[in-house]
């Protein structure tokens, strides 16, 4: 009998040993960008680190910069075996690099990474398709071939980039071979945002994202590609709604807005995550997916790794946000001492999420001569902000999470919950001026996405007023009626209210006009008590009479859901073709003083007199 057992364990032993071997799971490493948005140069932050004493106080230093980030993927890179570099979109507008150089900048700066693979996202569009084929062309110019990605753009039959005459330069998606597996990455564009929200050529369409999306898999798949990663620009909670929609997608690599995802104790160096990095959310069948996000303006390069098994599912999802810093510590202006500098570095380190490292000197070299031609003209003071002028785009706390870059100075401020952005005020009626003297105005209106940046206290530099107008735009004037003017005031609000849109960049900020705002009341009766001034006095809007608005090139042409002006046209239109950054350096050196002076609006200035707090989802269609 134990001859028997004996020999019947050396049997299974043999046929065990003879059985074909399974694979070792497969890592991969993702080291991505999004919404750089022409934020090539390094900006100051304030963190609060702890000295050699052990106590925390906020000290300045330098963090993001392309060239920073172009290291960090570098880095990446080397130290992993199976690494895709990949850009979730909006490389392009914010910045001054961008309108002195019309992406070149940019272009030339992506190509020192050589990124396997970016999506379009809906400012890539801002001024049009041939403004995108240009930027295509200068990234084409380097050496990488970087392919560009959407599977939802649909070109049309005029477009510089229909696929009729430029063939490839825009793909669905594209299969990269790492460590030898396949992997399909497929691009997407938010479709509703860029359709109405930036400037694509009349004819070119966005199709459904999640149809998209599914018949790229299922195509890739049918290949045998078992691997999907989603390049996705549609913004950190629509991503994750739209995998548990689609069957076969494993990661999603995502951007539009501006989500710093992490670990709970950034906390401690004043920062505040919208989510874990990375986060998990599961496929149509259940299975396990990654979303990650990197943040904004190359502040942080994301190190996404994912576990694979033989049959191609996602085992684990691990990895990083590298906040990208400097090691130029300074407090109260002054560098700090070494014993405080050597503890502040090792807080750092033991982060796990800090990331103190140089810029990459061959990125350096290829943006210093872009460096030195936007200081020459960026530099230029042209005012002075006596106090914070904030961002916000819709008053109240609830329809706009605030992207203001001044915190609590701005997102407390209770004159701008109450009324809204102080800087989308101070540019509407710098619109306004510029339309009186081209020949007469009554109004002017400007949406609240159209105004990017704060204006934080003290000197206001050319370069401020291209971040703040980043858009190129021109100033139109319109003559309509009263009710057309309402009209399109409750167009705005549609989107903001809407919870399938929820989009903000619309809010109506106006000079010459003010109203009530109710978004919980029906369409039509949302705006209340709109009047207009007029010789000197405030009086009601009246449905019949003529307005002459002047308002940029973008609204007339319906852009952030404006349908109402798009109507306006013939005679009723004209053109004036002043530059909108432009129309506000005119109006900052019309302010007096020496330098001009630039102060906050009073609460009586504002457009939105009362806003009434948002209460419920289903109100307000």
């Amino acid at each position: 009998m134990i001859l028997r057992r004996t020999c019947l364990l050396a049997l299974l032993s043999l046929l065990a040993g003879c059985a074909t071997p399974q694979p070792a799971p497969y890592r991969l490493t993702i080291a991505h960008l999004n919404d750089v948005h022409s934020h090539l140069d390094p900006e100051p932050v304030t963190l609060p680190l702890r000295g050699a004493d052990g106590v925390r106080r906020p000290v300045t230093l330098s963090h993001g910069g392309f060239a920073r980030a172009a290291a960090a993927i570098a880095a990446i890179r080397a130290a992993e075996p199976n690494v895709l570099a990949l850009h979730a979109g909006d490389v392009l507008t914010g910045d001054l690099y961008f309108n002195l150089n019309d992406g070149r900048a940019d272009a030339a700066l992506m190509n020192t990474v050589c990124f396997d693979a970016m999506t379009l996202g809906n400012h890539e569009f801002d001024h049009g398709d041939g403004g995108l084929k240009r930027f295509l062309d200068a990234l084409g110019e380097g050496p990488c071939h970087t392919p560009v990605l959407s599977a939802n753009v649909r070109f049309g039959p005029a477009s510089p980039l229909n696929p009729a005459v430029a063939p490839g330069a825009v793909r669905p998606a594209v299969v990269l071979t790492r460590g030898g597996r396949r992997i399909g990455v497929i691009g997407l564009t938010v479709a509703a945002k860029t359709q109405y929200a930036s400037r694509p050529d009349p004819g070119t369409t966005f199709a459904d994202e999640a149809a998209s999306a599914q018949a790229q898999i299922d195509r890739l798949r049918a290949q045998g590609v078992d691997r999907i990663v989603l390049l996705s620009h549609l913004g950190y909670q629509r991503e994750q709604a739209l995998a548990g929609r689609l069957d076969g997608v494993d990661v999603i690599v995502g951007g539009d807005s501006h989500t710093l995802l992490g670990p709970a104790t950034l906390a401690d160096y004043g920062l505040t995550p919208d989510g874990p990095y990375p986060t998990e959310v599961s496929d149509a069948r259940g299975r396990r997916v990654c979303v990650v996000q990197a943040w904004q303006y190359a502040y942080v390069v994301g190190e996404l790794t994912v576990d694979f098994d033989a049959a191609g599912d996602v085992l684990h999802c691990g990895g990083q946000p590298w906040l990208l810093l400097g090691d130029d510590l300074r407090r109260d202006g002054k560098p700090v001492g070494d014993a405080d500098r050597a503890a502040m570095l090792a807080d750092l380190a033991a982060s796990g999420a800090l990331r103190v490292i140089a810029p990459d000197a061959r990125a350096e070299a290829v943006l210093a001569p872009y460096r030195a031609a936007r200081l020459r003209f960026g530099d230029q003071v042209v005012a002075l902000a006596t106090r914070n002028l904030c961002l916000r785009r819709v008053p109240g706390r609830r329809l706009d999470p605030s992207r203001s870059t001044l915190g609590d100075a701005c997102d407390r401020q209770p004159r701008v919950i109450a009324h809204g952005g102080d800087v989308q005020q101070r540019v509407a009626e710098a619109f306004l001026q510029q339309g009186r003297r081209f020949g007469g105005a009554d109004v002017a209106l400007v949406n609240g996405g159209g105004v990017r940046v704060d204006l934080p206290q003290g000197e206001v530099r050319v370069r401020d007023v291209y971040a703040l107008l980043p858009f190129r735009n021109t100033l139109v004037r319109l003559t309509l009626r009263g009710d057309e003017l309402q009209a399109a005031l409750e167009d705005a609000l549609d989107p903001i209210v809407d919870p399938a849109q929820r989009s903000s960049g619309g809010y109506p900020y106006a000079a010459g006009l003010r109203w009530h705002v109710d978004p919980n009341q029906p369409r039509g009766q949302r705006f209340s008590q709109l009047e207009i001034a007029r010789d000197g006095q405030w009086q009601p809007l009246e449905p019949a009479t003529q307005y002459r608005l002047i308002v940029s090139d973008f609204l007339a042409d319906g852009g952030d859901r404006y349908a109402t002006l798009a109507t306006i046209r013939g005679e009723r239109r004209l053109d004036l073709g002043l530059d909108y950054a432009e129309a506000f350096l005119h109006y900052l050196a019309d302010q007096p003083g020496t330098p001009p002076r630039l102060t906050p609006p009073d609460d009586d200035e504002f457009s939105t007199r009362r806003f009434v707090e948002w209460q419920a989802t289903g109100a307000g269609r």
